[in-house]
């Protein structure tokens, strides 16, 4: 029986470190936003409806995720037929990996709005990838081009963090990179010595 562990947390908390832990341990870790790229990717399967919706999002046979940003910037409603378009496209890639994992004792789904965009059916269980404002502030205005507008625009699209924390079977501290890879191997050993 596989098990199916949701992977989320705020932006600069360290989910991508984190979730690079689980697959150095061996076990498949499907990524939300690289699913994403995939689907805007030339032959992508998000290429066709969300050009019909955003005609100027298609650039070189692929969705351009500047042009489409600025497409939905114009349009209150924009976003919301863009995620009905998307989402099930993301959904059935999930549902993909899922099936060629199916023998797996773990997989880990890594979701950056988990609970924001409504909690996926099937997951045994939550990890959240936490650390403090400070530190988390640090990582994201280290990243290029980011602005303090920009992090506090993200953040008001993100749960809190604290919410986050509580809704979570398993809280990942990343203050260190010591103190994540010992909560994910007690994650690991906890999921898999029931299987």
């Amino acid at each position: 029986m596989t098990f199916r562990l949701g992977l989320t947390g705020s932006i600069g908390m360290g989910k991508s470190t984190t979730a690079r832990l689980f697959a150095d341990h061996g076990h498949p870790v499907w990524d939300a936003d690289s699913a994403v790229h995939r689907l805007y990717a030339p032959g992508g399967a998000a290429v066709g409806p969300v050009a019909a919706l955003f005609p100027a999002a298609l650039v070189g046979g692929g969705i351009d995720r500047a042009a489409l940003k600025t497409a939905i910037a114009a349009d209150p409603h924009a976003l919301s037929r863009l995620e009905s378009v998307v989402h099930p496209l993301v959904a059935a890639d999930r549902a993909d990996f899922l099936a060629r994992h199916d023998d797996a004792a773990l997989v880990v789904l890594d979701i950056p709005l988990l609970f924001e965009g409504g909690r996926p059916e099937g997951l045994d269980g939550v990890a959240v990838v936490s650390t403090d404002a400070a530190t988390q502030r640090a990582r994201v205005m280290a990243r290029p081009g980011m602005t303090d507008a920009t992090l506090a625009m993200i953040l008001a699209r993100q749960m809190p963090d604290a919410e986050k924390r509580a809704r979570a079977d398993w809280i990942i501290p990343t203050d260190t990179p010591e103190t994540a890879a010992a909560a994910v191997a007690r994650i690991i050993d906890e999921v898999t010595s029931h299987a």
